[in-house]
């Protein structure tokens, strides 16, 4: 097994996520707006994208807007990592290819399932404390479950202390849904995508152009597939949890899809739809160019 290619998926991951954080951010709170509420029963502190990031960095300050920063990054590094490591591991094996080298898309969807479900258990406890710090503000713009974290050590070690081990992967399966579906759909897409434009055009599938215009279309696939199910995690996530760390609004994954459509609408899926592909686009865009640029470069230095 080559750790490099684990290595150079974490650091891509980590890489983009510098830069799309803020979205995280607005994303959810937007997701957690008017939790278990019919539409018009509440009050919308944040109405779209550019009026929610005016609204929190005027109220929570400016650097606000980066909350969660921390386990945001450490949860790209140790999900992506293990995702975009093990993808590459199996793509390796050829499993993926037919005998004239054609990317086989069922094979590919598997791939990125299995790796992404590998990857976001691993970086569950981060994704947790990164939805918990990003759901903390003023009480003025206040919106879901409200905690006091100071900081994402002294979260993990809160959650640790009063719930044990278990507590630090409370919502995992949430996640393990979202990323299964997500990177099923990300990852799918990118190959077979990049397969077709490198053959159709007559280019390598690491020139930059090829790399940008994969991840684009991939972006938008894979926001409209984990979008519902991105929803469910951040509830899930940020909800109170009893003595016993048991969540109390949310049995679980059907029970939590369940009392959002009962109470909120099928269109409550879609919330934070807008920063989540604003978010995704960039990010998957970002993340898979420095993947395929890193990859790149680490062949030609191993080469000499």
């Amino acid at each position: 097994m080559n750790l490099s290619e684990f290595l150079l998926g974490g650091l891509s991951a980590v890489c983009a996520g510098l830069f799309t954080n803020p979205l995280e951010v607005i994303k959810t709170r937007l997701q957690l707006q008017g939790e278990l509420r019919a539409h018009g029963t509440y009050k919308r502190h944040y109405r779209n994208t550019l009026q929610a990031f005016y609204k929190v960095a005027r109220t929570d300050g400016i650097y606000s807007i980066q909350k969660g920063l921390g386990p945001a990054l450490m949860y790209q590094a140790v999900m992506n990592s293990v995702r975009l490591g093990s993808y590459q591991v199996l793509l390796d094996t050829g499993a993926a290819h037919d005998d004239k080298g054609r990317t086989r898309l069922p094979v590919t969807i598997a791939f990125g399932a299995i790796a992404g479900c590998m990857g976001s258990f691993m970086g569950s406890p981060f994704y947790q404390v990164k939805i918990h710090l990003q759901a903390q503000s003023a009480p003025s713009i206040a919106v879901g479950y409200q905690r006091s974290h100071t900081s994402a050590t002294k979260a993990l070690w809160s959650i640790f202390k009063q719930h044990g081990i278990s507590g630090l992967w409370r919502g995992a399966t949430g996640a393990m849904v979202r990323v299964t579906l997500g990177s099923a759909a990300q990852l799918s897409t990118f190959s077979n995508v990049q397969s077709v434009l490198s053959e159709s055009l007559n280019r390598k599938i690491t020139d930059i152009s090829v790399l940008i215009a994969s991840s684009f279309v991939s972006g938008l696939v894979v926001c409209l597939v984990m979008t519902p199910s991105d929803v469910i995690c951040t509830r899930l996530y940020n909800q109170k949890v009893d003595t016993q760390g048991k969540g109390v609004t949310y049995k679980g994954i059907l029970d939590c899809g369940r009392k959002i459509l009962k109470n909120e609408g099928l269109k409550a899926f879609y919330k934070g739809l807008g920063p989540h592909y604003i978010r995704i686009g960039p990010h998957t865009l970002l993340c898979l160019v420095f993947w395929g640029k890193f990859r790149h470069v680490y062949q030609i230095l191993n080469e000499k």
